[in-house]
């Protein structure tokens, strides 16, 4: 069995689609790969997916589960008012609501997303300066990145409009003094831009730690590293390749398959 169709031991439902089963395993491998990078906030923050159709039904974790207990048949279904659309024995944590579905709810474009306040992630979205586009990684953020103040936590529906109007037509939200949520086409472009991210923070972190003038790139430099990085983000072929080996890494350190 290729890593991408291992289903963690479950056989697909009868009523359940063969397109919204392999949806399934495919965030069930991405909620691990949080979890198995120590991305995770404990049973908390969450990873949206689109399910195909005109109901604007996603898939989203359980709440009171660790990452590392979701499973596709525990993934919930669930419209863009939060509520479940098929029954199941947990809940949903409504801090998910007012970010999840705002963006499912606003852009048909974006069928993914992913929210994590990681150490490295919060740090930098404390500084005024946001992301500083110095670093091969960073750089490849230049242009591409929206940025919402801290409104508290995120759980009121009033919230929405200000957090799209910030979000604007970018891929990529800092929640200021929070996280950052990151959205893309689908489950590999999103793991692949949040991983962009996340190495982005780890990297910027450790330089403000050493201390020293950082080498400014120019903003033709920086425009040029975004441009690059979208293109690879847009090619079918290099996420899926991405995503596929580092779900491989993960069970086959994990002796699952």
């Amino acid at each position: 069995m290729e890593a991408k169709e291992f289903s963690y031991g479950e056989s697909k439902p009868a009523q359940c689609s063969d397109a919204e089963w392999a949806l399934r395993i495919q965030l069930t491998h991405c909620y691990r790969l949080v979890d198995y990078l120590g991305w995770t906030e404990m049973i908390f923050n969450h990873i949206s997916a689109r399910v195909a159709g005109p109901e604007n039904h996603y898939l989203v974790n359980p709440f009171a589960l660790n990452y590392s207990e979701v499973l596709p048949s525990n993934l919930l279904k669930v419209g863009l008012d939060g509520q479940l659309v098929e029954p199941s024995d947990y809940k949903a944590n409504p801090a998910g609501f007012a970010l999840h579905s705002a963006i499912h709810g606003a852009r048909a474009d974006l069928h993914c997303v992913i929210h994590t306040h990681t150490t490295p992630i919060s740090a930098v979205t404390m500084k005024k300066s946001g992301f500083e586009h110095n670093d091969f990684y960073g750089a490849q953020l230049f242009g591409r990145i929206g940025y919402h103040d801290f409104e508290g936590i995120t759980l009121f529906a009033e919230e929405k409009e200000r957090m799209l109007a910030s979000l604007g037509s970018k891929h990529i939200l800092v929640l200021r003094n929070h996280g950052v949520a990151v959205c893309e086409s689908d489950i590999q472009r999103a793991f692949f831009l949040l991983w962009t991210v996340q190495r982005a923070a780890e990297i910027q972190s450790a330089g403000r730690a050493m201390g020293g003038e950082d080498v400014q790139l120019s903003n033709e430099v920086r425009q040029k590293c975004a441009d690059l990085t979208g293109q690879l983000i847009r090619n079918d072929g290099f996420a899926v390749l991405f995503f596929d080996a580092i779900v491989r890494k993960m069970l086959k350190a994990q002796k699952l398959i």
